[in-house]
């Protein structure tokens, strides 16, 4: 019977990297892959997985990255734009780049090449229509938030997006929120490529926005929980947070429920 079992920590990825898109022009995702070809990536250590959206939008981007999550085999995913192009670093420094990580932060999830760490301090790597070699802050930079151009995602870290949300705008941010909670974290390397669009903040972009704030307003609101050990209030504040989950606030609160026969949960 031992034979039919398997030990997890044997367990090997079948190829060192998964590239995955979503595709609306093959023209331009063929030129993306022979890019990545001339860069390194070969039958050997990439697969290469995308969603046809060329007749109409099958998936967007939190459906088709969690299809790509989900399904991917590769020891780390890499989910971009077909309108990306590796037209300078190729896949040794990239291979540089996580092992780097590797050492100086072993709960990294995710890579990019341009994000931002608060509201003020942002990081980028990258050539595109807004600026040529644009090499902005020290990297490796822990960051909140990355932009969707080029995501690479360690596979081990089981990430998924939000199911209630959607669009084609925000999924980065979601991820690297979601990582967060999880206790991931994400950053900015020195990984430089072309991005052929300088991006597009329009009307479903506001919208996207928007989703997202109504969404992760509510998930940050105070919480109330109650496990089948023990009940539990937690707020953004540490000394709330001391103050309330004393056991005494738990008596007092039970001898109300029980004066008037009303439930305060």
């Amino acid at each position: 019977m031992r034979e039919n079992l398997k030990n997890i920590n044997n367990y090997k990825p079948v190829k060192n990297f998964s590239v995955c898109t979503l595709v609306t022009n093959f023209d331009e995702f063929q030129e993306m892959i022979t890019s990545f070809q001339r860069a390194g990536f070969n039958d050997e250590n990439t697969e290469f997985i995308y969603v046809d959206n060329s007749n109409s939008n099958t998936d967007d981007g939190f459906s088709g990255l969690n299809k790509f999550l989900n399904l991917a085999s590769g020891k780390y995913i890499i989910i971009c734009h077909q309108d990306i192009l590796l037209k300078y670093d190729n896949i040794d420094v990239l291979n540089h780049c996580i092992a780097e990580l590797d050492i100086l932060d072993p709960h990294w999830a995710i890579l990019g090449n341009a994000g931002f760490n608060g509201l003020t301090e942002k990081y980028c790597r990258i050539s595109d229509p807004w600026g040529e070699n644009t090499k902005i802050g020290q990297f490796p930079a822990k960051v909140k938030s990355l932009d969707e151009n080029f995501l690479l995602i360690k596979n081990e870290a089981n990430l998924a997006l939000s199911h209630d949300l959607n669009g084609f705008h925000m999924y980065g941010t979601d991820l690297c929120t979601i990582a967060s909670f999880l206790g991931w974290n994400a950053y900015v390397i020195d990984f430089h490529l072309h991005h052929k669009s300088g991006g597009n903040c329009n009307e479903s972009f506001t919208l996207a926005k928007k989703s997202f704030i109504d969404k992760y307003s509510k998930l940050l609101s105070i919480l109330y929980i109650r496990t089948t050990c023990t009940p539990m209030i937690i707020t953004s504040s540490p000394f709330l947070n001391r103050l309330l989950n004393r056991k005494i606030i738990y008596s007092i609160r039970k001898r109300i429920e029980t004066l008037f026969s009303i439930n305060l949960s």
